[in-house]
C-alpha cells in the first residue's frame, strides 16, 4: 500500500504539472494581450511595452511558464482586477465553498445511500419505481432548472427562504444566516443525490446476487445485520469512486449554483475572472481543481482497500 501511495503521489505531481502547462498554454494562445486588458484599449504602445517588460511577457514561452510556476508555488500570483494577491482572494472564497460543497455532499450521501439500498431490496416495487423516476428526473434536469424551481416555489410563491445566498465576508457570518444557505445547498444536494442513488441501487442489486449474501441469510442472521454488515459495505465501492470525483466540488463549489444564487465562492470568482480576463485567478483556480481531483482519486483508491480487504495494491 505504501508503494502504491508513493507511485500515485508521483503521478499526481506529473498530472498537476501537465494541468498547469496546458492551461497556461491555452490562455497564452488567446487573442489579445494581458497588457491591453489591464491598461485598457487606449493604452499607447510604449505603456504596453513597459508593462510586458515588467511582467516578463516579452520573454519566450518557456521562460514565462517558469515565472508562472515560481509565482504559483511562491504565492505571488496577482489579481489585477482586485489589486490583491490571488492567495488572499481565494483564502476568503474557498472556506465558503467548503460550506456549500461539503454540506451538499454529506446530505446527498445521507439521502442516497439508504434510498438506493431500499430500492434494491424492494426491487420492482412501488418505492423502487418512485425513486427511479425522481432520480431520472433530477439527473436529466440542468442544475439551473432545479435552482430556479426551488426559487420559484420556496421563495417567490411561498416566501419560505430568500432567493439569494448570504453575503457574509466569512464562514461564520454566512452560517449566521442559515435560511439563505437552504436553497443553494438543496439545489446542489438534489443534483448530486440523483447520481449517487442510481449507482447505489445498481451496486446493491449486484451485491444481493452474490453467494455470501445467500450464505448469510442461510446461517440465520437477522436481516438488519445482513444489510448492515454485508450489503452496505460491499455496495459502497462504486459510490466511493463518485465521492472521490466529487471532492473538487467541496473546494470549488459549482459555478452554475453560485451564479444563480450569487454565492460568493470560487466558482463565481472564476466566472468573474473569465469575463474580466483576470488570467492569474483563472490559472490558480484551475490548478487547485486539478490537484484536488487527483487527491480525490487517490483517496478513493485507498478507500477501496479499506472497504474490501480483497483489494491490495
Amino acid at each position: 500500500m505504501t508503494g502504491f501511495i508513493i507511485r500515485r503521489l508521483g503521478q499526481a505531481i506529473i498530472v498537476t504539472i501537465g494541468v498547469t502547462l496546458i492551461t497556461f498554454g491555452l490562455l497564452h494562445a488567446l487573442p489579445g494581450s494581458l497588457a491591453r486588458d489591464i491598461l485598457g484599449s487606449r493604452a499607447n504602445p510604449q505603456a504596453i511595452a513597459q508593462f510586458n517588460q515588467q511582467n516578463g511577457l516579452n520573454k519566450p514561452f518557456y521562460v514565462q511558464y517558469w515565472i508562472f510556476l515560481k509565482n504559483l508555488f511562491g504565492g505571488k500570483l496577482w489579481s489585477y482586477q482586485y489589486s490583491r494577491s490571488v492567495n488572499s482572494l481565494l483564502a476568503s472564497d474557498l472556506p465558503r465553498d467548503l460550506v456549500l460543497g461539503g454540506l451538499s455532499l454529506v446530505f446527498s450521501l445521507i439521502i442516497a445511500i439508504p434510498i438506493g439500498i431500499a430500492q434494491a431490496v424492494r426491487r420492482n416495487g412501488v418505492m423502487d419505481y418512485a425513486g427511479t423516476s425522481i432520480s431520472f428526473l433530477l439527473w436529466s434536469m440542468p442544475q439551473y432548472s432545479v435552482a430556479f424551481l426551488l426559487i420559484q416555489f420556496l421563495s417567490i410563491s411561498f416566501h419560505v427562504f430568500p432567493p439569494y445566498a448570504p453575503q457574509g465576508s466569512s464562514v461564520s457570518a454566512m452560517l449566521s444566516q442559515p435560511s439563505g444557505l437552504v436553497l443553494p445547498v438543496a439545489a446542489l444536494t438534489l443534483t448530486i443525490y440523483a447520481q449517487f442513488s442510481r449507482y447505489m441501487r445498481s451496486s446493491a442489486i449486484d451485491t444481493l446476487a452474490q453467494d455470501y449474501m445467500r450464505t448469510a441469510r442461510a446461517k440465520g442472521l437477522p436481516e438488519r445485520l445482513v444489510l448492515w454488515r454485508h450489503l452496505l459495505r460491499n455496495s459502497m465501492l462504486s459510490v466511493v469512486t463518485l465521492v472521490g470525483l466529487n471532492i473538487p466540488l467541496i473546494l470549488t463549489g459549482t459555478l452554475i449554483i453560485e451564479q444563480v444564487f450569487n454565492y460568493p465562492g470560487a466558482g463565481l470568482e472564476y466566472l468573474t475572472a473569465t469575463l474580466s480576463n483576470d488570467y492569474e485567478v483563472m490559472l490558480e483556480i484551475t490548478v487547485i481543481v486539478g490537484v484536488v481531483t487527483v487527491v480525490g482519486n487517490l483517496l478513493a483508491d485507498i478507500s477501496y482497500a479499506i472497504l474490501d480487504p480483497r483489494i491490495r495494491y
